[in-house]
C-alpha cells in the first residue's frame, strides 16, 4: 500500500523525466514534444549521454506561460503550437498555405 503525501508526484515522475514521462505531466504525446523541440517552441530540455531529459521546474515554467485570466488578457503569454516559427514569431507559413 502506497502512502504518498496528497499533491507528491509519483515516484516515476521524480527527477529527471524522460520524453514519454513530461508528455504524461504535461497531458501532451512524446510526439508533440519532439516538434516542440525541434522547432525551439518547447520546455527546456536536457541532453545527458544522449538521452533527452526535462526538469519538473522547467515543464511548470513552459506551461505557466500560458496562463491566462481571460481571453482577452493583454498580459498572457503565447506557447506557440508546435509548428516552425516564422518571421516575427509566428508559426511560418506553408507553401500550399500560401
Amino acid at each position: 500500500m502506497s502512502t504518498s503525501k496528497p499533491g507528491a508526484l509519483p515516484e516515476d515522475l521524480v527527477g529527471h523525466l524522460s520524453t514519454p514521462q513530461a508528455g504524461r505531466f504535461l497531458n501532451l504525446s512524446s510526439r508533440t514534444l519532439e516538434k516542440h523541440r525541434t522547432y525551439g517552441t518547447g520546455p527546456i530540455y536536457r541532453k545527458i549521454g544522449g538521452r533527452v531529459v526535462y526538469t519538473i521546474e522547467d515543464l511548470n515554467a513552459w506551461s505557466a506561460r500560458g496562463a491566462r485570466c481571460s481571453t482577452t488578457d493583454p498580459d498572457a503569454e503565447l506557447v506557440s503550437a508546435a509548428k516552425p516559427i516564422g518571421a516575427g514569431g509566428q508559426p511560418a507559413k506553408r507553401d500550399r498555405d500560401a
